[in-house]
């Protein structure tokens, strides 16, 4: 069909139930079939499809899960604002940079108990909550969008020591959620693989070693970043940008690419150093820095030389954005 939508038949199926993904998977499964998963929280661009790509390479049905998860937000966070489109996401889907279509998109409800307020949207729970917010602040305790809606829910999965540092000191609840809910789309879809982009490349970590850890049977797989012409690393955040913080913010990538440069040239292994430059590029920029840090790329531990493989990690605010972007380096 040129220059238009994906015809109906060429769009992948879409399953919101958790009973039908498992009744789906299982007749995968006896039809000797393979399977991948790429979890997303939709409004996706072509980092997303790149994984999908990927995905498609190494089994043989994809399953693209399209969920924005509440127990990775806290509540003073944007999940309430988070950009969707699931149809525009369905019709990407349908037709992967001319490859096969997607088998299956898992979009589900909700993946939490809330206890007797369950049986609504999650969306809409987050707004109801949103205006009550505005009364007075929430109980002492609560630590994320899913303890604030309501009880039922009270398991969790941390990754104890790769969570702490990087984003995990600035957003205290973002890699338990995270860790919980991919469990949860584990369990439902039982893949063989999974597919992760390196650009969340303590996500990335944090999944493998939750993996070993828990002895799950599900190879993950991690994709390089994907980036705009000009270098910026995409994103589902990149349209909340200004036109003139978005030009600030290539402030990022580009020291980053200095950074690796001057390292490979032999001019400096001084992780310091490397950071003085990288903090000096993207505040000087106009950006609010989160952290630089330069670590093991295993172990994400905080390093003073580059001696072994690294991965330079940053998060800076350019405006009422918050960006992520890594590279690493062989060492």
């Amino acid at each position: 069909m040129e220059g238009g939508s994906a015809a109906p038949e060429e769009l992948p199926e879409i399953i919101t139930n958790k009973d039908e993904m498992r009744k789906w998977s299982r007749a995968m499964r006896c039809r000797g079939k393979t399977i991948a998963l790429v979890p997303t929280m939709g409004y996706l661009h072509q980092g997303h499809l790149s994984l999908v790509e990927k995905a498609q390479s190494l089994a043989d049905v994809v399953v693209v899960s399209i969920y924005v998860n509440p127990g990775q937000f806290s509540p003073s966070e944007d999940l309430s604002t988070y950009p969707s489109d699931f149809h525009g996401d369905i019709l990407k889907l349908g037709s992967v940079s001319g490859c096969r279509r997607v088998d299956a998109v898992f979009h589900p409800h909700n993946l939490y108990d809330y206890g007797n307020i369950g049986r609504k949207g999650e969306r809409d729970i987050v707004e109801e909550l949103s205006e009550e917010r505005e009364k007075g602040p929430p109980a002492s305790g609560v630590s994320s969008c899913v303890e604030e809606m309501g009880a039922g829910h009270e398991t969790w999965v941390k990754v104890e020591r790769l969570e702490r540092g990087l984003c995990g000191k600035s957003r205290p609840v973002f890699f338990r959620g995270v860790a919980t809910v991919v469990t949860k789309l584990f369990n439902i879809v039982d893949p063989d693989m999974a597919v992760f982009g390196k650009k969340d490349y303590q996500q990335w970590r944090v999944i493998q070693r939750m993996v070993r850890d828990l002895d799950f049977g599900i190879r993950i797989v991690g994709s390089d970043i994907t980036r705009e012409q000009d270098g910026l690393a995409m994103s589902s955040r990149n349209v909340r940008l200004s036109p003139g913080d978005r030009g600030k913010a290539l402030s990022i990538s580009r020291s980053l690419f200095q950074a690796k440069s001057l390292v490979e040239r032999g001019q400096t292994t001084n992780c310091s150093d490397l950071r003085g430059t990288l903090v000096q590029a993207i505040s000087g920029a106009g950006g609010k820095i989160d952290y630089v840090e330069i670590v093991d790329q295993e172990s994400l531990e905080t390093l003073g030389e580059v001696d072994r493989p690294v991965v330079i990690c940053i998060a800076a605010w350019f405006g009422n954005v918050r960006l992520i972007d890594n590279i690493e380096i062989s060492g």
